[in-house]
């Protein structure tokens, strides 16, 4: 536990350089929600705009201490109209990230995904939560928890492309994915090891770009070199991933919070596929964990600048 937040410190330190990403924050009436955009404003990692109830949210920062002075606030009804009009504000270019506030993940969610008006683009929307396990060397990507039930094959493509987008925006040199079963060897009456063992060969064919696959693997097999010793696998990712793809939301969900509850681990959340980052926080979230979320999607703005910037050149 000596190392707790060391690789969540380097992400916030990453950001130093950046500019603060200005960010659209729907719906920020509770305290942990206002507070925590407060937080990471205050540490130069977003500029953030309030879209809410303007009288609510000037009621929660007077009754809580929190100084929302000379910050900009879109008044809005409901939770529903402020999902839609930070929505809004990413498509007319004055926001490029949005913050979940207290409204539920779905409303904000069904304002991304609409059509004609929300922010879809060609990739499926995917959540990943980005680890800091004390006791592992590697940050650890875990891929989907929280919006993807029960993905097809494509999906899984996009999911893994959109972690893999994600780590090399966080400067990960090298990224390692493992896709994760039970075992690790393909077995016709497990779906999700047939499915990982296709999703490695499209990776050899191009199909999926810029990391390296390897699939099946149970959990120990993808960062354990012990189980790998013992098991005498063979593999550049067995051991040493550094992105892990589940099978499914629930077991998704399982892991990271095992990871969590059990090794001490905290879990910031960022939702990718979108025109925009999509920070995600939950109220149990710590002050770190919420300004790691922050950080991650400031990163993940200034790659998406770079590469249009790029294509643009």
């Amino acid at each position: 536990m000596e190392h707790k937040h060391e690789k969540y410190q380097r992400l916030i330190d990453a950001c130093k350089a950046l500019p603060p990403t200005p960010t659209a924050v729907a719906h920020p009436c509770d305290e942990s929600s206002l507070r925590g955009a407060i937080d990471a404003a205050q540490m130069g990692l977003i500029a953030p705009i309030l879209v809410g109830p303007q009288a609510r949210i000037e009621a929660i920062a007077r009754g809580h201490g929190i100084d929302i002075s000379g910050l900009p606030i879109v008044d809005t009804p409901h939770s529903e109209a402020s999902a839609e009009m930070a929505v809004a504000l990413v498509r007319e270019g004055k926001a490029e990230a949005l913050m979940k506030g207290s409204l539920h993940t779905d409303e904000l969610m069904a304002a991304v995904v609409a059509r004609n008006i929300g922010l879809r683009t060609a990739s499926r929307v995917s959540h990943c939560f980005v680890m800091d396990v004390p006791s592992y060397a590697e940050t650890l990507i875990v891929t989907d928890a929280a919006i993807n039930i029960a993905p097809s094959m494509e999906d899984k493509v996009h999911i893994i492309q959109n972690a893999i987008d994600l780590a090399h925006a966080l400067y990960i040199p090298e990224v390692r994915v493992a896709i994760l079963s039970a075992m690790e060897t393909v077995n016709p009456k497990v779906p999700s090891t047939v499915e990982a063992g296709a999703l490695c060969k499209m990776a050899d064919r191009g199909q999926i770009t810029g990391a390296i696959l390897d699939g099946p693997l149970a959990l120990d097999n993808a960062i354990s070199l012990e189980s790998v010793a013992i098991k005498k696998i063979k593999s550049p990712v067995a051991g040493r991933a550094n992105v892990l793809v589940v099978p499914d939301l629930e077991a998704g969900n399982m892991l990271a919070k095992s990871l969590s509850f059990l090794a001490g681990a905290d879990a910031a959340g960022i939702v990718l596929g979108a025109k925009v980052p999509i920070i995600l926080t939950s109220r149990a979230d710590s002050l770190m964990t919420r300004l790691a979320s922050c950080a991650v999607a400031v990163m993940v703005a200034a790659a998406r600048r770079e590469s249009v910037g790029m294509a643009v050149s």
